[in-house]
């Protein structure tokens, strides 16, 4: 068991709020009054989750977008963010990043806090938003009979991080500037029974789905759109940093918006929550980005 699976299993015995969904999920869900929020954390670590040398502005936006990305896998309409953030000589440009995040996303800064620190600096952000579907869409809501889909392309940040250090910024966006489908995710709350965004690589998070829902995810590799040579498909389904939305559906639904079919949920056979091109697969060691 990884590091991050492993420490997640020791936070499941804490004090838990009903919202935490068992730390299943990758948001809370709280009801206040009449109203539903969603919440959620990311962080980012210089040299880590961001290539040296690569610009604060475009490390502000994607701090933004990533968080974004939490609540879109929620159907959750952004209300506000708090930044917690490293000081460091670059303040002006992650200040211009971050004012260009929160301006083409609708998206107010409530607060937050700064501190002297690093290298490597990190970086870190809670959205708040409000769901827009209750129930709100979780990872663990998959069943045997429900098709397995997904959004978009994959592999493009990987083809975007390989832009980026061969110097071609005009095609590294996918990479440093990512687009949360808030949207979309709005459009599938109300249909999907279970949904995520891809951060991780494809597989890691379709592994985490299935094993959140007690299910196995039976997919087909070929099925799914990506970015890169057929040769490196097998990369594209592993690198992560996507940002798409991994849904499932139940059978003879279709989704509300366009996304490719690229599998189906079964029950779990053993300990097997992938089965990929009809080999089982225990353990989710490789399978893309672990913390």
């Amino acid at each position: 068991m990884s590091g991050e699976l492993d420490l997640i299993e020791r936070l499941r015995a804490l004090p838990l709020h009903p919202g935490a969904r068992n730390l299943d999920d990758d948001a809370a869900v709280l009801q206040i009054g009449g109203e539903t929020l969603v919440l959620t954390h990311d962080m980012l670590i210089e040299g880590v989750h961001t290539a040296p040398g690569q610009d604060a502005a475009d490390v502000a936006w994607k701090l933004v977008a990533t968080n974004l990305s939490d609540l879109a896998a929620k159907g959750a309409r952004p209300v506000g963010v708090l930044i917690g953030f490293t000081r460091g000589g670059d303040d002006d440009r992650f200040v211009a990043g971050l004012e260009e995040a929160l301006s083409h996303f609708a998206v107010p800064l409530l607060g937050g806090d700064t501190v002297a620190g690093g290298p490597p600096r990190s970086h870190g952000l809670t959205a708040i938003g409000r769901a827009t579907h209750v129930p709100v869409p979780a990872r663990s809501g998959a069943r045997p009979g429900d098709a397995v889909w997904v959004t978009g392309i994959l592999g493009a940040a990987l083809a975007g991080y390989e832009a980026f250090l061969a110097g071609d910024r005009p095609r590294a966006d996918a990479y440093l500037r990512p687009r949360p489908l808030v949207e979309e995710g709005i459009a599938l709350a109300p249909v999907a029974t279970a949904m995520m965004d891809v951060s991780d690589g494809l597989l890691l998070d379709a592994w985490r789905m299935a094993r959140a829902s007690g299910a196995s995810f039976a997919l087909d590799s070929a099925a799914a759109p990506v970015a890169l040579p057929e040769g490196r498909r097998d990369e594209a389904l592993r690198w992560g940093d996507d940002y798409q939305l991994l849904f499932t559906l139940p059978a003879g639904i279709a989704p509300p918006l366009r996304a490719t079919r690229i599998g189906a949920v079964t029950r779990r056979e053993g300990d097997a929550a992938l089965i990929l091109d009809g080999e089982s697969i225990e353990s989710p060691d490789g399978l893309g980005y672990n913390h």
